[in-house]
């Protein structure tokens, strides 16, 4: 393939009016980027300027070598679940090491052009998850929107609400109504205009009104980032990572897990914007720069980005059209990292408890999962699965089992409507490619059966193909094997295939094949089962399998 960044497209028609909208655009996203990079970073379990590298680092990255005009990178809630995880179980080294293997991934794929096969991925195990994380979410933030004072917060979602219960009477009221006042600005303030997310308002007043309150003398309890981190205002140096086979072998499920989330979540990001843009994004190249940023970020202490829908729209809808604008967005927030981080200290803990609540709420889509409740069982058990596997466990058992039972559903449902008929006396003369709405039927001479397989021939209908042969009781002089609708066929199609001829050869019974299509014949011919039956045997048409089934 060949690898083209939509930056490069873009910039052959630059101008300057297109460059200004870009910049306003740039410089708004970047704000808008700032308290949620900080906030996705501590929720994540690391320091708050990690989150800004991420955001600055991916968000350059993914704007320069993506395949999407106005995708925008950076650290997202989706990721705050698994990051957690990983920092608990690998540390700060195994996020590391298992974000760059996902890097790996995602370039991979890119590279063997599996974007488009990754937009198929079936939508109640994207719904499933998603809900799945906005819950885990705002169970994580209990702990700082209520104030309670807890050394230690157990991982597991059903441990952390038994301790939140056995703390209840340790809540803050202080800190309860910053988070709810924070919660009420971004609601309220997102009526008033979407160009400028509430988030950014709520922060800064919210912020402003403690550092106030504080700085007057009056000690209300509301713990800020100041008081649990301390931000370095610079970029860090790259450090090296050591691969060994054992690593590797533990962080494999957690790096397919990121990069699958990374793929997933940014392929649904840059498909969105393609829709209010009018525009076509290469999930390919996207996948490639996605790949790239994750790559490189690990080496200055982030952690896994991806393409956040939030941060996009808000550049679209500010006039932002080319990635010129989320590499203004990252250098704003570089700026901001360098010269006014050390103002992000006050920001009170309860108020990005709020933020990510919000967020949380709307990653939830708790209205488009009622309504998948409506839809058929198996859909329905793949959504719930998926959500009580992410939310009880973790994101890797989830989208595993999850893709894992979309699947058997799916073959399920494709061997039920697949079937085999046997005719004997007369067949329908309707050819595939012309209208099946004729009523004429062809004469069966004596001797000759005629077995049609109506849908893919694949291993979850070879088996029944085999018990259909079987029940027949008479041994004709010719069969004749009609695949007219046999889109395909796989490996254990081509076994039984061949282990029915090689049988009615045996029994000097003559096979010939009706309307294989062209991709099922070359399957044939790779398996050395066109030779074995002969090019003469293997007919376009019901018509000419008749006549060389009669020796006509």
């Amino acid at each position: 393939m060949v690898f083209s960044p939509k930056l490069f497209g873009t910039l052959k028609n630059y101008n300057q009016a297109q460059f200004y909208k870009d910049l306003m655009a740039g410089v708004i996203v970047g704000i808008v980027a700032l308290p949620l990079a900080i906030a996705f970073g501590i929720a994540s379990g690391v320091s708050p300027e990690k989150g800004l590298i991420t955001a600055i680092i991916a968000g350059f990255i993914i704007s320069f070598f993506g395949g999407s005009k106005v995708q925008i990178g950076g650290p997202t809630g989706a990721f705050i679940v698994i990051v957690y995880g990983i920092i608990q179980q690998y540390g700060i080294t195994g996020l590391a090491i298992a974000t760059v293997m996902a890097g790996v991934m995602l370039i991979t794929m890119g590279v063997l052009k599996l974007g488009n096969v990754i937009k198929f991925i079936p939508f109640p195990v994207i719904v499933g998850f998603t809900s799945g994380i906005a819950l885990t979410i705002f169970t994580t933030q209990v702990k700082d929107a209520t104030g309670m004072q807890l050394d230690k917060v157990p991982a597991s979602f059903i441990d952390k609400w038994i301790v939140y219960f056995e703390h209840f009477s340790g809540i803050g009221i202080w800190s309860v109504l910053t988070c709810a006042i924070t919660i009420l600005i971004i609601v309220s303030f997102t009526k008033i205009t979407k160009k400028i997310p509430g988030t950014l308002i709520a922060i800064v007043l919210v912020t402003f009104v403690a550092w106030l309150i504080r700085h007057l003398g009056y000690n209300l309890g509301i713990e800020t980032i100041g008081d649990r981190f301390t931000i370095q205002a610079s970029m860090p140096q790259p450090v090296g990572l050591h691969f060994d086979f054992a690593t590797i072998q533990h962080l494999l499920p957690p790096a397919f897990t990121i990069a699958m989330l990374g793929a997933i979540e940014s392929l649904l990001s840059a498909m969105v914007a393609d829709g209010v843009i009018g525009d076509k994004h290469d999930s390919n190249t996207e996948l490639i720069g996605q790949g790239i940023a994750n790559l490189v970020t690990p080496l200055f202490g982030g952690i896994p980005a991806t393409g956040a829908i939030a941060r996009t729209m808000t550049n679209i809808n500010n006039g932002g059209r080319t990635p010129v604008a989320g590499i203004i967005h990252a250098i704003v927030l570089l700026l901001i990292l360098l010269f006014l981080s050390p103002l992000a200290q006050h920001i009170p803990m309860s108020c990005l408890a709020g933020v990510l609540i919000v967020v949380s709420y709307n990653m939830s889509e708790w209205r488009t999962f009622r309504s998948l409740l409506k839809n058929s069982k198996s859909d329905v058990s793949v959504l719930l699965v998926t959500f009580s596997l992410t939310v009880i466990f973790d994101l890797t058992i989830a989208i595993t089992i999850g893709l894992l039972l979309a699947m058997l559903l799916l073959i399920k449902r494709l061997t039920e409507t697949s079937h085999i008929t046997v005719f004997t006396d007369d067949v329908s003369a309707a050819v595939y490619q012309e209208s099946t709405a004729s009523d004429e039927k062809l004469d069966i001479p004596a001797g000759v059966e005629v077995y049609e397989i109506n849908g893919p021939f694949f291993f979850g209908i070879a088996n029944k193909f085999d018990e259909v042969v079987s029940q027949v009781a008479e041994m004709p002089k010719a069969r004749i094997i009609r695949m007219r609708k046999v889109p395909f066929i796989d490996s254990t199609g081509l076994h039984n295939l061949d282990s029915f001829i090689r049988l009615s050869r045996h029994h000097k019974i003559k096979i010939i094949l009706s309307g294989v299509n062209e991709q099922v014949h070359n399957s044939l011919k790779r398996a050395g089962i066109a030779n074995e039956i002969g090019d003469e045997n293997i007919c376009s048409n019901i018509y000419d399998a008749l006549k060389v089934a009669s020796g006509k």
